[in-house]
């Protein structure tokens, strides 16, 4: 393999002044958060008191505070991220490539405001609900208007890269599919530099574990429970689910099973490490930073889904997995098809039950942004909420009937949207 530059825990073992910026960039982030949303914890999901649902007078008073927290919390991250960038010696491509985030994300703007709106006042949205004891450990729940009978739940963790993930950014999932009578759990974790893999894996498997073991708080049915991700993010639950496979497997004591997540959704994810590495790299995201966040080329194999359901050590965990659906597109040029192909081959040589379902000419984003701003007939989105229905007659009847989502960005927008994406 060629030469790389060392990885940042490896600078951080050797180089004093190294130790001492990663430091200052940790406590300040976790500092920061912390101050944000609160230092309380559910502990171990006992004896817990859950926030009383906020009267409308309440949540408008507190929206310029929430604003403030937002923008404050905004500009420490994004001048401690030119910092990071700066140190790592990272340059021009980095740089055109925050640009074109900026650029891409004002064009989709009228959505976003729009759906800012309905995330901040809307009464089916708790937001920040504590599910651990670290400062990125919250979660976002969209409920249904409807809350005749316990709805299914969609566990959703949102993509960024490793770096930039937040639960905010799957609001607009959870805003449609609670349209449908579906809860969604949006699930918060550490970000690189605040915590790296590892750190992320066990973050989103306690908020699965909360979801699993106090859903039925919020009109949830704990029976049927859905794991979703979205690129990063369909990375890091994929490597939960499967870990927690693997722990049943050995007859490891649990907080959460399996057997209670009735499907595994992945859209536009990366499940093979060693074949993402160089990809990564030639994009953009360099070796160095890639290494760091995934604490080393040892690791990749602990935290490449698809190169460890082939070990024959795990053959009976790939017999505990739920129905695993793959959704990519093949004009993905962040994360190319191919990822989603690979592990569906490799989950149907182990005789796990997986499908990879392609969009022809679809982006890394079409399929979780532009298309459903666009509104009107989305296909993913439809055969999402046919699988989660399946057998509710009284369910799929109301899907059939549903009116075209709405419209949420001008169609020239998304288009310049589309050619400018950084993804």
């Amino acid at each position: 393999m060629a030469s790389m530059s060392p990885p940042i825990h490896d600078l951080r073992q050797h180089d004093e002044t190294a130790t001492h910026f990663y430091l200052d960039v940790r406590c300040l982030i976790c500092r920061f958060l912390g101050f944000i949303f609160g230092t309380e914890t559910f502990g171990n999901h006992q004896q817990q008191q859950f926030p009383r649902k906020p009267e409308n007078m309440e949540r408008q008073s507190s929206f310029s505070r929430d604003l403030g927290h937002a923008a404050a919390e905004t500009y420490l991250i994004t001048r401690l991220t030119f910092t990071l960038l700066r140190y790592l010696g990272v340059g021009y491509r980095w740089y055109t490539r925050l640009v074109a985030l900026a650029c891409y994300a004002l064009l989709l703007m009228p959505g976003f405001l729009q759906v800012a709106y309905c995330y901040f006042f809307s009464s089916q949205v708790r937001r920040s609900i504590v599910y651990g004891d670290q400062p990125r450990n919250r979660l976002d729940l969209y409920l249904p208007i409807n809350t005749n009978g316990p709805k299914p739940v969609v566990v959703f963790v949102t993509g960024g890269a490793w770096i930039i993930g937040y639960k905010a950014w799957g609001s607009l999932l959870g805003l449609q599919l609670a349209e449908r009578d579906i809860i969604v759990a949006c699930v918060d974790y550490r970000n690189f530099p605040q915590g790296t893999i590892s750190d992320m894996v066990k973050d989103v498997s306690q908020g699965v574990s909360f979801v699993c073991n106090l859903i039925d708080r919020f009109g949830g049915d704990p029976n049927r429970i859905y794991l979703m991700g979205q690129s990063a993010g369909a990375h890091i639950s994929a490597c939960v689910l499967l870990e927690q496979a693997i722990k049943e497997s050995r007859g490891e004591s649990t907080t959460w099973s399996v057997s209670q997540i009735k499907a595994y959704f992945g859209l536009s994810g990366g499940y093979n490490l060693f074949n993402l590495v160089d990809h990564f790299h030639n994009r953009g995201l360099y070796r160095s930073i890639f290494l760091s966040i995934m604490e080393g080329e040892g690791s990749f194999e602990q935290f490449s889904p698809e190169v460890r359901i082939k070990d024959p050590r795990n053959r009976e965990a790939a017999s505990l997995l739920p129905p695993i659906k793959l959704f990519h597109g093949t004009s993905d040029y962040s994360i190319p098809s191919d990822a989603s192909i690979n592990i569906v081959e490799a989950l149907k040589g182990v005789g796990a039950e997986a499908e990879v379902i392609l969009y022809e000419g679809k982006s890394h984003t079409d399929l979780f942004l532009q298309d459903p701003l666009r509104g009107g007939k989305d296909d993913l989105f439809d055969h999402v909420v046919s699988v989660i229905h399946a057998g509710d007659e009284e369910a799929l009847a109301k899907d059939a009937s549903a009116p075209p989502r709405k419209r949420l960005v001008p169609e020239i927008l998304l288009r310049l949207a589309r050619h400018i994406s950084p993804f």
